[in-house]
């Protein structure tokens, strides 16, 4: 079995976003940039279902700019067999909206026949949260979203997910597409030598045009700005105070 992994190049979760002076974006000039934390544990669950020997390959793709050459590189240090970049932009800040990824990830599909899609939950850049469902219904494949176990029992897979309520265990019949959450897993860091052996491996580079997916954007920025700063806290001596102070703002 073949399991797909689509990873994004997102600002790093460890830097602050700024906001460009004129409000238009974010600004990525010389920021770190890195692979979707959610995505990474997709990586590392398709690897360890590899170890397992319940897959044969994992295979990485990111559609994208070319820079996300090197967010792919960073999946196959951590033990992808190959990768696939698809550049569907010229310029960093233009983000391809989830519906044009589901898409060309749809033809990728097509021409691999992956047994498995994991992605990440969501990217942390946008939070859209809408790819693995959208990839879904455009397959006709069966979906398990936010996962933080799976279990491949022959043409089923067995996945605990994250709800509103708790936990919920649910049986989906293979192909599919999973989606991880949070605590999934622990993903791995590269090692030196796998980080060197990744420069070796394939990494085929194509184009949205190949597959004949449109990736002008639906969606229009109308303006981005920063979230007010926080206001200092009050310490009030007793309960008496503190419940006749939210009664002057209305909290009660």
């Amino acid at each position: 079995m073949k399991v797909l992994v689509p990873v994004k190049r997102v600002i790093d979760y460890n830097v602050k976003v700024r906001v460009k002076a004129d409000g238009s974006g974010v600004d990525l000039a010389n920021v770190k940039m890195s692979m979707n934390p959610f995505d990474e544990i997709a990586v590392e669950e398709a690897i360890r279902l590899k170890e397992a020997g319940k897959a044969e390959e994992v295979i990485a793709v990111s559609i994208g700019v070319k820079q996300a050459q090197e967010t792919l590189r960073t999946a196959l240090a951590m033990g992808a067999d190959r990768a696939i970049l698809v550049v569907a932009a010229d310029d960093v800040h233009t983000d391809i909206e989830p519906l044009a990824v589901a898409k060309i990830l749809a033809k990728v599909v097509e021409e691999e026949q992956p047994g498995l899609v994991l992605t990440g939950k969501q990217a942390i850049d946008n939070d859209m949260n809408a790819t693995g469902q959208m990839l879904s219904a455009l397959l006709g494949w069966s979906q398990a979203m936010y996962a933080n176990n799976i279990d491949i029992e022959g043409d089923h897979a067995v996945v605990t997910r994250e709800v509103d309520g708790g936990l919920q265990t649910i049986k989906v019949k293979m192909p599919t597409i999973i989606s991880a959450d949070l605590r999934l897993n622990e993903p791995r860091y590269a090692s030196l030598p796998n980080i060197m052996k990744a420069k070796k491996k394939p990494l085929d580079e194509k184009t949205a045009e190949d597959y004949g997916v449109d990736v002008t954007p639906r969606l229009q920025i109308v303006e981005t700005t920063e979230p007010e700063a926080r206001q200092a806290g009050e310490i009030v001596p007793d309960v008496d105070t503190l419940v006749a102070k939210l009664k002057e703002k209305g909290a009660v």
